[in-house]
Order: C-alpha cells, then sequence, then structure tokens
C-alpha cells in the first residue's frame, strides 16, 4: 500500500485514514477489535478519533473510542505499529462550550494518553476552534507537550480562516509550534469552505490535508434514499439534510459511474476525494468487513476526468 507523507511531518499514512467515532458508537468493544484486526491485516495503520468520541450515543460516555483503542493495542502489543491522531478542545459534554485554553487543552492531551494507554500521540489536533481564547495558547500548550515527548505533531480541524492565518502568524512571530496539518470537513456534499480557501492555504503553507466525513456520515454510499431509510439508524443527525435535489443529483452520478467500473458508490466518492487537488488522505469509517472493500476498490479506482468533472457538475454548490 503506498503511504503519502502528511505536510512536513514525519507521518506517512496509508490513503486512506480509519476514522475511529464508530468505536463505541455504532460498534461495540467487541465488534470493534475484530474490525481493528481486520483494519491493520489490510495495511490500514492510521486511526483518527478523538476525545470526545462517542458522546452522541445514548449510554456511552466520551472518551470511549480511544479507550477502546487503547485496549487493543495493549491487548495486540502493536503500539509502536500503529499511527494515532486524537483531538481536544471540544466539550466532553454533547453540545458543551469548546475551550482551547493552554490548561484545558494540557489536562485533555494527558487524559488522551491515559484512555489511549500510551505515552504519546503521533498527531493531536485542535478539535474545534473556540473563537475566543488567544491563538497561541493553544500553541504554548503543544509546544510544552512536545517539548515533554507527549505528542510529536500538531494539526488543526474546524477553524475559521482569519483564526487559522492568525496561529500561523503567532507560530512564527512566538517561534511556537505550527500546524502541520489541516482537517476540513470535505467530501462530494460539503465543497464549498475547503475549496474556497481551505485548499489554497493548505498548499501555500505545505500541509498535510485529512478530510473528515468522506462518505457525508454515510450519506454517499448511496444507502440512504429516503427519510425513512433513516429510521432507527445512528447517522440520521448528521445525513438526512442531503435528503434534497443537490443530493438526488450526486448519487444519480454515484449510480452510473459505479454501474460502468462494477464497485461501490462508497468507493466512488472516495476515489473523487483522493483525486481532488490538495487532498492528502482522508477519513472514513466502516462497521463491516464489507465495506473495506470499498476502500479498496477506491484506492485502485482512476477516474477519468469526464468523471470528475460529472461529479463535479452533479454536486454543484
Amino acid at each position: 500500500m503506498l503511504k503519502k507523507q502528511l505536510g512536513n511531518t514525519s507521518i506517512q499514512a496509508p490513503p486512506i485514514i480509519f476514522g475511529g467515532n464508530v468505536f463505541g458508537w455504532t460498534l461495540n468493544e467487541e465488534e470493534s477489535f475484530k474490525m481493528l484486526d481486520e483494519l491493520f491485516d489490510r495495511g490500514y495503520d492510521m486511526i483518527d478519533t478523538a476525545d470526545v468520541y462517542s458522546r452522541w450515543a445514548e449510554g456511552v460516555e466520551a472518551g470511549t473510542s480511544e479507550k477502546i483503542i487503547g485496549k487493543w493495542m495493549k491487548d495486540r502489543g502493536i503500539r509502536d505499529k500503529i499511527t494515532i491522531a486524537t483531538k481536544g478542545g471540544s466539550s466532553m459534554q454533547q453540545g458543551g462550550p469548546k475551550n482551547t485554553s493552554k490548561d484545558y487543552l494540557l489536562k485533555a492531551a494527558h487524559d488522551s494518553l491515559e484512555r489511549l494507554q500510551t505515552d504519546y500521540i503521533d498527531l493531536y489536533f485542535t478539535h474545534s476552534d473556540d473563537g475566543e481564547t488567544p491563538v497561541d495558547e493553544a500553541l504554548e500548550a503543544y509546544q510544552q507537550l512536545i517539548r515533554a515527548g507527549k505528542i510529536k505533531h500538531i494539526g488543526a480541524s474546524n477553524f475559521s480562516h482569519s483564526r487559522l492565518q492568525a496561529s500561523f502568524d503567532v507560530a512564527k512571530e512566538k517561534d511556537l509550534p505550527r500546524y502541520e496539518v489541516y482537517q476540513p470537513e470535505y467530501n462530494l456534499m460539503a465543497r464549498e469552505n475547503f475549496e474556497s480557501w481551505g485548499r489554497r492555504f493548505a498548499r501555500e503553507n505545505n500541509l498535510g490535508v485529512t478530510p473528515y466525513f468522506a462518505l457525508a456520515s454515510g450519506f454517499l454510499t448511496g444507502k440512504y434514499r429516503k427519510a425513512s431509510d433513516f429510521e432507527g439508524n445512528e447517522r440520521k443527525i448528521f445525513a438526512e439534510k442531503f435528503l434534497n435535489e443537490r443530493g438526488r443529483k450526486v448519487l444519480t452520478a454515484l449510480d452510473k459511474i459505479a454501474k460502468e467500473h462494477e464497485i461501490s458508490q462508497a468507493a466512488v466518492a472516495l476515489g473523487w476525494l483522493m483525486q481532488r487537488p490538495g487532498v492528502t488522505a482522508p477519513i472514513a469509517s466502516a462497521t463491516k468487513s464489507s465495506h473495506l472493500d470499498a476502500f479498496k476498490e477506491a484506492i485502485e479506482l482512476e477516474l477519468t476526468g469526464d468523471e470528475m468533472n460529472y461529479l463535479l457538475q452533479a454536486s454543484e454548490y
């Protein structure tokens, strides 16, 4: 499997990074271990998680994803063979305030280390900028953690353009660590933010780009065609909003190309994202072994210029 370097970091990522939000949410611990074993066997050795996963699952506390991953790595004895990305800055309570103060992030990172049962984190993201705390506070926390060997690299997710630029300016001014990886929401249904400024910013600063919600919370798999398809499904809160005329156009385009290549719609959506300028490696999740087949299809897929444009036109915003 061809690896890709994430920006200026030492991280060599697989072409698709596995999203750990499913651990403790749509997969229980036993199912998660099975999925993790298969991921590792197939060569997907980078996992993206966060301290808040899976706070939205009923009866499941935040931090469960990290706990499951940590327990699995310790049980299998393979911490040195796995690249872990996790995040802090969002509230551990659903709907709670974001917090990117130095003290909060220092505690959040140490709590993640404990749940992951490791003494270092390969890539630590500011999950959500709170929009108010001076941007240098987060970077000062990361400088302390990097010097202590607790984290190796840092990244940014869910920032406004102005706040991300301010973070880079102050990093240079005060000789603080700078963000080396950018994690935006980017997929066929969510294009505008990254394409309006994120791609240019990443290119100008040589950032690795690892988009989240690569499959629009499952919508781009083609599984959800009408409102009733979401009933009893945990992804309803994230994906139901895509059931509109634009969403139907995108699904029609995915159906057509998938049929021509004899692959899944998910593979086409992932393949499109992997071939988009500026993207290093998208983040995608799976809950069944068969879903991982779409990863393989996407990696092997080479969409033509006409097919890429067809998808661009169908998803025009």
